[in-house]
């Protein structure tokens, strides 16, 4: 919904977004997953990171929202290998995004030229190349 969805209870607080998060992927009877966030779904992925990394093959945040909410102390706590993808054009919040997830320890950044914030979309070919490199590369 673009950050225009109705609320939900469930979904308000962080606590509720990574419940929610869980109960998917444990409906979905995922093991291990790489979770691809782009944009708002940084509310959701950010807080499942931050407290169930662990349960994560990778983590590949295409500039998302939230960044901020969280210290370099806690990114800096975070052991899942992550690719930092954006735009070079996505001058708004991709630069944001990146100042602080640069602290996650286990992170390669990828830059794709001429894309902006919705990459994945401007330059499929190169974000294809970038994320099965990427996933190539996990245990």
């Amino acid at each position: 919904g673009y950050g225009d969805s109705p609320p939900l209870e469930t979904v308000v607080t962080a606590q509720g977004r990574v419940a929610f998060l869980d109960r998917v992927l444990q409906e979905l009877g995922m093991r291990r997953p790489v979770l691809v966030s782009p944009s708002m779904s940084g509310r959701f992925s950010l807080p499942f990171l931050l407290e169930q990394g662990d349960r994560l093959s990778g983590f590949v945040p295409i500039a998302p929202v939230g960044t901020k909410d969280y210290t370099a102390e806690q990114y800096q706590r975070v052991q899942t290998p992550t690719l930092i993808l954006y735009g070079d054009r996505d001058t708004g919040l991709a630069p944001q995004a990146l100042q602080n997830l640069q602290h996650l320890p286990e992170h390669h950044e990828v830059i794709l030229p001429g894309a902006g914030h919705a990459c994945y979309l401007d330059k499929p070919e190169d974000f294809h190349r970038a994320l099965l490199g990427f996933l190539r590369q996990l245990k």
